[in-house]
């Protein structure tokens, strides 16, 4: 059955000349501290970068590349890259200022960025708390409890598990580590979007040594922090040889849309909550809207529709590529794919056809293995 969107926008402000951008938001030096440090931490190893070949029959694409994020130092996510990095970092910059204060670290999350910071807190034996808001599944909070962290379950949605987050730590003298930015905070997520680029310097090695060439790199945005950290390391490196960026966002938070339309950074309030729970958020982080302004190329927003189809074709391979477990947002990139190419205006828009090369990242694993195996089974 084809796959429907709901609103699609080709980006007017692109402009591949003003890599300036990702020099200013990825300092010299910042990168290659992160994968010095991350690179070292236990249990730390590459992750698959997996050609779709049943996917890319399916679709006419000429090849699709996985970037399997499943086995993410045991925390089954990317986002273990980047609140865990920035825990550390803290603590690093700390002893550097011979601060010996006692520190406590907290975020507010959808799951998988918890997860990292309370990783990271337990890492180096400090305490952590984490916001969730009400719409996060059970199975996702025990996990965040399983790490050391005191978990704190707010009403409303997430922008409100922030609100509270910060409140709270105000009062108590916590640190917050966020991956998304405001006025007056930005050092912090910086440097989670730092750690993120980790992912990115291993797709660039595992291309060269496969000597391929991307045509294109599908992202999905939440509040845009791994978009905008993938995006920036790759405009350093491949400067005006970027491929075509499309971002692709759920239609009940399209936050990047609806200020890719306005030229302005737009808040959303979220109704209904996305069965893709990563990519819920209400509002882009104010680091990587300059990145997306001009690097993305087009912008696409879907429902919730294809999720369990994608995410039952990664999990039965078709073809010669292994079996993938591939959680809710990792079935997105797959899903603006199809949705593209059963819409043949959007295809010839993002020049999407069978001599294109396409990079998409499976963002997570199983984090919540009761729903994901309640998704696959109703899936079948």
């Amino acid at each position: 059955m084809p796959f429907s969107y709901h609103h699609y926008y080709q980006n007017l402000h692109q402009d591949s000349s003003k890599h300036h951008l990702a020099d200013e938001l990825l300092l010299a030096g910042q990168c290659e501290r992160a994968y010095d440090t991350i690179t070292k931490w236990p249990g730390y190893k590459v992750t698959d970068l997996i050609s779709l070949d049943d996917f890319s029959s399916m679709t006419d694409i000429g090849k699709v590349l996985y970037k399997d994020e499943s086995t993410r130092l045991g925390l089954g996510s990317f986002k273990a890259l980047g609140g865990a990095y920035a825990v550390q970092y803290l603590l690093e910059e700390r002893a550097a200022a011979s601060d010996d204060s006692p520190l406590t670290v907290c975020t507010a999350t959808d799951g998988n960025h918890g997860r990292s910071v309370s990783w990271g807190a337990q890492l180096n034996n400090i305490p952590c708390h984490i916001f969730i808001h009400a719409g996060v599944s059970e199975g996702r909070a025990e996990s965040l409890a399983s790490y050391g962290a005191t978990v704190h379950r707010i009403k409303g949605n997430y922008d409100d598990s922030i609100a509270a987050c910060n409140e709270i730590a105000a009062e108590k003298g916590w640190q917050v580590v966020s991956d998304t930015s405001w006025e007056n905070y930005r050092e912090i997520p910086t440097q989670v979007m730092t750690g993120y680029t980790v992912l990115a310097a291993e797709v660039i090695a595992q291309l060269e040594n496969s000597n391929t060439e991307l045509t294109h790199i599908v992202l999905q945005t939440g509040c845009g922090g791994m978009a905008g950290a993938l995006i920036a390391y790759f405009w350093k490196h491949w400067r005006a040889k970027l491929p075509e960026i499309i971002v692709m966002e759920s239609s009940k938070s399209d936050c990047v849309y609806q200020s890719m339309q306005r030229d302005q950074i737009v808040l959303v309030d979220i109704i209904d909550e996305t069965l893709m729970a990563g990519l819920s958020c209400g509002e882009v982080s104010e680091l990587a809207w300059p990145i997306l302004r001009y690097a993305a190329s087009h912008v696409l927003t879907v429902g919730d529709k294809g999720v369990k189809p994608m995410m039952q074709l990664l999990a039965k391979s078709q073809g010669e590529r292994p079996n993938i477990v591939g959680g809710e947002c990792s079935a997105s990139g797959l899903i603006t794919l199809k949705t593209m190419m059963d819409n043949p205006e959007l295809a010839k828009s993002a020049k999407l056809n069978k001599d294109s090369v396409v990079l998409v990242i499976g963002t997570e694993g199983a984090t919540d293995p009761e729903l994901y195996q309640q998704i696959i089974r109703s899936a079948l």
